[in-house]
């Protein structure tokens, strides 16, 4: 059974910065790709980044050159570094191993002064 635990998330002042954190069990992590997702309110969730079993990452237009997605397979656990945080970036943040239905209960992340 796979378990996700998001962490990491609060209230932070636009421009600022947050590292949010996904420690995973039940499945042998460094065989798969990860994903990070957010979900506003009202809004669908939507992909923020991913990075493969093999460190390749991929970024939403909308977070390049601000967040970084990064992964340690010898704590089972994937990040998300955060920078120059803005309003639009506050939702739900999950992560998800790529090709698995398997979903934690998120982070929140609210930005605003």
């Amino acid at each position: 059974q796979v378990q996700l635990v998001e962490s990491g998330g609060g209230l932070v002042q636009p421009g600022g910065s947050l590292r949010l954190s996904c420690a995973v069990s039940g499945i042998p992590f460094r065989m798969y790709g990860m994903g990070w997702y957010r979900q506003a309110p009202g809004k669908q969730r939507e992909s923020v980044a991913s990075i493969s079993s093999g460190g390749r990452t991929n970024y939403a237009d909308s977070v390049k050159g601000r967040f970084t997605i990064s992964r340690d397979n010898a704590k089972n656990t994937v990040y998300l570094q955060m920078n120059s945080l803005k309003s639009e970036d506050t939702a739900v943040y999950y992560c998800n191993p790529r090709g698995t239905g398997s979903w934690g209960q998120g982070t929140q992340v609210t930005v605003s002064s």
